[in-house]
């Protein structure tokens, strides 16, 4: 820990350094300074490091943005993998960057309200494209939003779509035994016990989400894995003491006892996911929409593999069919309130939610990253996968985006996963809200919050290995409520009535 604060203290003195700097203008010269006689101007930012994806001033991206915006971004990395507590050293300093990337809406709002970085919404008049873009894009202003009608962070749209949750099937199994596509959980527990007939030795179904599992299965059955705003009722509500919460449930301890979920299904991690792919001994996934990610090696030994979108099963008669809405990225920049360049950084985003700026984030430098034939845009041969648009040329790394056309990522994708896309969105419910909470509310749910969550995984677990009978369900219930879940919802609420009344 030690060594730790020494490198980080190190860091802020190069920091402070280069901050006392940030107000210096450039020399006005630049590639093609006979149509850009404006003054250039520098500005410093703080972003995490994402390894080969880190911040580099001479990657292609960085020098683009500054021929888009006129604006010089001198970046910092700060060493260390703990990156929340170089930003809590940078505002302890004082000598703030004028941009800090920030990864969660609890760190924003908590030194927005502190005072140290800037609300974004009293400068909308130098950023009209942002104002525009704030009013076509509601759900995300709100759940942007802090206490008192603030915002701290830069929205970010689009980038989201790479945490899309949905089912996956292998298509050519199901054809092989004349299988159907469950609509249905009743449908799907069928479907598994076909499979498990036919490969004794498989798992129909796995997943590597551990106890999370069940936040994305729970919109099949119309509730959560935790408190959530229903939009219907317009009230908050505890998901896992509801009924419908309790099937899902249920089905889950008939996949376990019936060996259709691996017994060690709470702590499958990445390679035994994969392993299980690979070795044809799943058939049934609840993940990322990764069927590239295994169609295209595993097909080099089986030509026939292929893994395909699911559409949700509902979970009982009449239930709405619908996937988990993951489909955000809740992190983004923010302005810290001692720059002397204000204006400036304002000036500066702005552009970044422009239609210029939305196809540079996306699509990167022409002539480096893309091409445009027959006025289509296409990815250069050396680009087969996003992760390589990442590294040298700088696409998607902190600091270079907010608002992206995911489909020009799709575009090397499969025409099938383009397609799987476009159909998703189908089963999208509405984005959960995401309220600013006082420090009052915060000791809430750190202390009657973390004893339920707690209590929750214990006893549902319990449930689904058998270790429990259901039949205690009321029990759990009565003991979610002696530890205070009425207060927990409260919280939510009054935080939640903030925002509506800011608006």
């Amino acid at each position: 820990m030690k060594k730790t604060i020494v490198i980080l203290l190190s860091f802020m003195l190069i920091l402070t350094l280069a901050a006392c700097g940030g107000n210096t203008s450039g020399d006005g010269n630049s590639p093609d300074s006979s149509s850009k006689t404006m003054e250039r101007k520098t500005l410093t930012m703080l972003v995490g490091a994402q390894g080969n994806w880190s911040y580099a001033k001479d990657k292609p991206i960085w020098k683009e943005i500054t021929e888009k915006t006129n604006y010089i971004i001198e970046g910092q990395v700060p060493p260390g993998d703990n990156y929340k507590e170089a930003v809590n050293l940078t505002i302890a300093s004082g000598n703030m960057p004028d941009l800090m990337y920030m990864s969660d809406f609890p760190t924003a709002n908590k030194y927005g309200q502190q005072g140290a970085l800037v609300n974004i919404l009293d400068h909308l008049d130098v950023m009209p494209n942002f104002k525009k873009w704030l009013a076509a894009y509601p759900e995300l202003k709100d759940r942007y939003m802090a206490d008192g009608g603030k915002m701290y962070m830069f929205p970010n749209q689009g980038f989201g779509e790479t945490n899309r949750i949905t089912w996956l099937y292998r298509d050519d199994v199901f054809k092989k035994h004349n299988l159907k596509v469950p609509t249905t959980y009743d449908e799907l527990y069928e479907v598994l016990k076909a499979l498990k007939l036919q490969y004794p030795d498989s798992y129909p179904l796995v997943t590597r989400s551990a106890f999370n599992t069940l936040s994305r299965m729970a919109p099949n059955f119309e509730t959560e894995n935790g408190p959530y705003y229903d939009f219907d009722k317009k009230e908050w509500r505890y998901g896992p003491t509801e009924d419908n919460y309790k099937k899902m449930v249920v089905y889950m301890n008939k996949f376990y006892k019936e060996g259709l979920i691996p017994p060690d299904w709470l702590s499958i991690n990445t390679k035994k996911f994969e392993d299980f792919i690979a070795n044809n001994k799943t058939f049934v996934l609840l993940d990322y929409m990764v069927m590239d990610t295994y169609n295209t090696p595993l097909r080099k030994d089986n030509p026939q593999f292929d893994l395909q979108f699911m559409p949700p099963p509902s979970g009982f008669a009449g239930a709405k069919r619908q996937n988990p809405n993951e489909n955000v990225v809740d992190s983004g920049m923010t302005v810290s309130s001692t720059s002397k360049n204000i204006k400036d950084v304002m000036k500066y985003m702005d552009f970044f939610y422009t239609e210029a700026g939305r196809e540079m984030s996306s699509w990167g430098v022409e002539g480096v990253t893309y091409e445009v034939k027959d006025g289509k845009k296409k990815f250069l041969d050396p680009f087969k996968t996003v992760s390589e648009l990442r590294e040298k040329p700088g696409l998607l790394n902190y600091g270079t985006y907010t608002w992206i056309d995911y489909n020009a990522h799709l575009s090397i994708s499969s025409q099938a996963t383009r397609d799987a896309y476009k159909e998703a969105t189908k089963y999208d419910p509405k984005l959960q809200p995401k309220p600013p909470f006082t420090d009052k509310e915060q000791d809430i749910l750190n202390t009657i919050g973390q004893s339920i969550t707690k209590h929750r995984e214990e006893t549902i677990t319990k449930f689904i290995l058998g270790d429990k009978s259901i039949s205690e369900w009321d029990s759990y219930v009565s003991e979610v409520k002696k530890l205070g879940v009425d207060q927990l919802l409260e919280a939510y609420k009054s935080a939640y009535d903030r925002v509506l009344k800011a608006k």
